[in-house]
């Protein structure tokens, strides 16, 4: 879904970032998805999760964690809630198909 650009959002897949591939990445919103399944809950990987979540902190990226059972019960709510989050950080509210974006400064 999210390679269909939705809402005029890019996504790249295992995008790499410095030591960590990212599963998605939103540039224009500095956003990375994290599709966790059930084995981020054991052993090290909750304290692993977190030093990569700081990590990309730091280089202002936020990391949007998603439980993969979300997915599998309600993939539109959970594509809703992606771009509502890449709306709310800057990120595209531009559609392609509405023609090249207006110049800097003329928004409105």
């Amino acid at each position: 879904m999210l390679r269909k650009q939705p809402d005029g959002a890019k996504f790249r897949r295992q995008h790499p970032a410095g030591p960590y591939s990212l599963d998605f990445y939103c540039d224009a919103a500095k956003l990375a998805i994290e599709v966790d399944g059930e084995t981020h809950n054991r052993g090290d990987r909750p304290e692993r999760d977190e030093v990569r979540d700081a990590w990309l902190t730091m280089r202002g990226v936020r990391t949007l964690r998603i439980n993969a059972v979300d997915i599998l019960r309600d993939l539109d709510a959970v594509v809703r809630y992606i771009i509502a989050t890449v709306n709310a950080r800057g990120g595209p509210l531009h559609h392609p198909s509405d023609g090249p974006p207006p110049p800097a400064g003329e928004e409105f």
